[in-house]
């Protein structure tokens, strides 16, 4: 059986795939690409905002849970 993901990663990626939307809006404004150059103009927007949310996600459900006690 799967675990679920925690709330505190869904949140994590989230945030990530935000700031990674914004950067790629502004590679685009400023029209400096040369650092996804390689990839086609209609893919770059798409990996650079989910790549990071990609590697928050994993990193997040990799890490070990602290246990809360009930009170």
């Amino acid at each position: 059986m799967s675990a679920p993901t925690e709330a505190k990663v869904k949140a994590a990626s989230t945030a990530t795939f935000l700031a990674g939307l914004a950067i790629a809006v502004l590679n685009a404004v400023v029209a400096d690409n040369s650092l996804l150059g390689p990839l086609p103009v209609w893919l770059q927007a798409p990996v650079l905002a989910l790549v990071p949310a990609g590697l928050t996600w994993l990193a997040g459900y990799q890490a070990r849970h602290t246990p809360r006690s009930i009170v």
